[in-house]
């Protein structure tokens, strides 16, 4: 029996997930030159800590 309401609220959850997503979903996230400046700065940033840290 609790295999059952296992399964039976997965599928519940899936129902409503899909047509909640189908609305439209979540907008997209647009990559521009500061996000993309952040993200090489966090990169080099984590590599200089790694290099630190092996030292």
């Amino acid at each position: 029996m609790k295999n059952f309401k296992y399964i039976l609220s997965i599928l519940l959850l899936i129902l409503i997930y899909i047509p909640s997503y189908s609305q439209g979903g979540p907008p997209a996230t647009p990559i521009d030159g500061g996000l993309s400046l952040l993200l090489i700065a966090g990169g080099a940033y984590g590599l200089k800590k790694l290099n630190d840290s092996r030292k």
